[in-house]
């Protein structure tokens, strides 16, 4: 669905509303008594790329919970040292960004124990990892997302003439835009994608949208309020992310309020056509012209300090970063009820 260039604002703060009385409703807490005081082991850190992130995450996570009234462990953990699963837990709250916390390979071990754990499962996890599967799920299921093409040695030479510029390049399962760049010359083109390939085998080529880039939380089966990010540098990248201190995170909005409705609306499509569950943060570019939606990635663990997107978002709706916690265990805990594949009680 196109929205059109719509000429009257009107007040996000409507769409918002609708939004807050929808995930108010689904926010009552399930067997609360039964999820008071649990052993809970948060994992952070890793082998990745965003290590020094997951660790702050990990603090945050750790810090809420156990305000929370919970027994909390802080682990460190790689794929190479597993012994934090050997501890006893009734829940694992993952914090653990890109690589082995976020492409289903520390999910798929813990769902060998027999062991809860916060949001998406395995599969999902994997596949929302890797770019180009997920984009395939994407078109599989009508959500919009940009033209893209693989590269790697095998086509390197015929995609240099076929592609269309300018477009973005970027590694096929890597997060924080890390290796990511905007090419508007066939040497750029070249030299990045080159590059990508190298370090990684292939390299995802997408068509490049000028204009809007928005984010959209996604928390039990509710999108959470459309926050704008705005940076003066080229595209959010590394640097725009995590160092610095000038880019814009905005939630009141003076765009039209259909727009943000069709964005919350791919965005929580998109979060479905994966398979994923309890919580997630889409990426979206809009274009600047039509005012077309374009679904970027699902990140199944984002950010989890207070000045996180998702958090920023569900504290538009009420929630604390506590209760975010809260609701995140409590809705992960149910999946795992309703698949009866763990034991019920809480370790005593």
């Amino acid at each position: 669905m196109v929205i059109g260039r719509l000429k009257t604002i009107t007040d996000s703060r409507s769409t918002r509303s609708l939004t807050v009385a929808a995930l108010i409703s689904t926010q009552q807490p399930t067997a609360s008594r039964k999820l008071d005081a649990l052993k809970i082991t948060v994992l952070a850190g890793g082998p990745g790329m965003e290590r020094e992130v997951s660790l702050n995450s990990g603090q945050a996570v750790f810090d809420a919970l156990q305000r929370l009234g919970h027994h909390v462990t802080l682990r460190d953990i790689g794929p190479d040292d597993l012994t934090a699963l050997d501890l006893p837990a009734d829940f694992i709250f993952i914090a653990l960004h890109g690589e082995f916390g976020e492409d289903g390979a520390l999910q798929a071990e813990l769902e060998t124990r027999g062991q809860r754990y916060g949001g998406s499962g395995a599969a999902a996890s994997r596949v929302a990892m890797n770019k180009v599967e997920a984009k395939r799920c994407f078109e599989r299921a009508g959500v919009p997302t940009p033209l893209y093409e693989v590269l790697d040695r095998g086509n390197f030479d015929q995609a240099m003439t076929r592609t269309e510029l300018p477009a973005i390049v970027k590694p096929v399962a890597a997060g924080s835009s890390v290796d990511t760049s905007i090419v508007r010359s066939r040497d750029a083109l070249a030299s990045a994608a080159g590059l990508v390939v190298d370090r990684y085998g292939e390299a995802l080529v997408e068509r490049y949208i000028r204009g809007y880039e928005f984010t959209v939380g996604i928390l039990g089966d509710e999108a959470l309020p459309v926050c704008e990010i705005r940076t003066k540098r080229e595209f959010y990248d590394y640097q725009a992310k995590y160092i610095d201190d000038d880019t814009q995170y905005l939630f009141d909005l003076d765009v039209p309020a259909a727009l943000l409705a069709e964005v919350q609306r791919v965005s929580l499509a998109a979060h479905r056509a994966l398979g994923c569950r309890v919580f997630s943060r889409v990426d979206c570019m809009v274009d600047r012209e039509t005012l077309e939606p374009f679904i970027l990635e699902v990140n199944t663990i984002p950010g989890f300090t207070s000045h996180s997107l998702l958090p920023k978002a569900a504290a538009r709706v009420g929630l604390s970063f506590d209760q975010l916690c809260r609701r995140i265990i409590e809705l992960s805990w149910a999946e795992f009820e309703s698949v009866g594949c763990v034991p019920d009680a809480p370790l005593q």
